[in-house]
């Protein structure tokens, strides 16, 4: 092939490269790095790390891990019952989740490079059923970082967090091991299924979130406009979840974490999504809330009318509760202890 011919084709081959990178870039996909996880060992513990460019841990920590960068106004999620209401509410926003992505050409964040390492490390390790155990976490983010350690590690974990929603706990104090532990009780921390998987979480209380925000009882059909903006689709396998709809209209449904219903009188049939009793139990619209808050990085107030409507179900909880039981909840976990007197 002449010189001019060979020249003309590596720019096209340019070309297309950089159009499928931008197209990825845009559509924040799910990560790959999890998907792609052998199934032997920690890939970072074998000194991968080192291998693992820059721009590539950036990419991996910003985007991979979020969804599209879309904000939705409250018309797209929030049940509107009059034109006051819809007014007041159209300054509430909800983005899932935000996707902040900056770079110099003269300076790579080393730190948020570290932060993407460690975070692909406990989701690996989650993923494998494995320990979390610290000498292992300074080890991927490395000893000349160790100063830096706790602001890594809670970088990384509130990441997970918004993501997931699962919260990095520590479990044995002696060994200073961890683990992942999913905010509701869903079978196998979180995995809903036997066997080794990432956690489904972070949809369940996704779902939950648009229906409190729909008035507690949500359209399917906006739903699956919702789970759309975050690249999750009807019927269309993703890595994380399986099959979206068998996980939300089937396994959900029949773990009592969402009621799924008929519209009464629809022809043809159509159907709506309400909380299920396990969700009930197990969370309240205030968490609900707390999570979308910490997706957006805003606080719960924010959502004003949702927000009112929390408080008044803490204090419909906090009165139903025995009175004969004190419980002491501490700061940074869910553990508490009752006391009957």
């Amino acid at each position: 092939m002449p010189r001019s011919q060979k020249s003309k084709h590596r720019t096209r081959e340019k070309r297309h490269q950089s159009h499928s990178n931008s197209q990825i870039h845009k559509g924040a996909q799910a990560p790959v790095a999890m998907e792609e996880a052998p199934t032997s060992s920690s890939p970072v513990l074998e000194g991968n790390a080192q291998n693992l460019s820059a721009t590539e841990s950036t990419s991996t920590s910003q985007e991979s891990w979020g969804g599209p960068s879309t904000t939705i106004t409250s018309s797209d999620i929030s049940g509107t019952r009059s034109d006051e209401l819809e007014d007041r509410q159209d300054k509430e926003h909800l983005c899932f989740p935000k996707v902040s992505f900056s770079t110099k050409s003269s300076c790579i964040d080393i730190l948020t490079m570290k932060v993407g390492l460690l975070e692909q490390f406990l989701l690996y390790k989650y993923k494998m059923k494995q320990p979390i155990v610290k000498e292992d976490m300074m080890n991927v983010i490395g000893q000349n970082y160790k100063n830096q350690y706790p602001e890594i590690l809670k970088r990384a974990s509130e990441r997970i967090e918004v993501v997931f929603a699962v919260e990095l706990k520590e479990v044995d104090s002696t060994r200073h091991s961890y683990d992942l532990v999913s905010k509701v009780k869903l079978p196998n921390n979180g995995r809903v299924r036997a066997g080794r998987g990432l956690p489904k979480t972070g949809l369940l209380m996704t779902v939950l979130g648009v229906i409190f925000m729909k008035g507690n009882c949500a359209a399917e059909e906006d739903i699956w406009k919702f789970l759309g903006m975050m690249r999750v689709f009807a019927g269309r396998k993703h890595f994380i979840y399986g099959e979206p709809r068998k996980l939300i209209t089937k396994d959900l449904v029949r773990l009592q974490y969402l009621e799924y219903r008929q519209v009464l009188n629809s022809e043809p049939p159509r159907y709506e999504f309400l909380w299920g009793p396990k969700a009930q139990a197990e969370t309240s619209k205030m968490k609900v809330l707390e999570y979308l808050a910490k997706v957006n990085d805003t606080v719960p107030n924010v959502f004003s009318s949702r927000y009112e409507e929390a408080l008044r179900d803490e204090e419909a909880r906090a009165r139903a509760r025995p009175t004969t039981t004190a419980s002491v909840h501490y700061r940074g976990t869910s553990s508490s202890f009752s006391h009957s007197y």
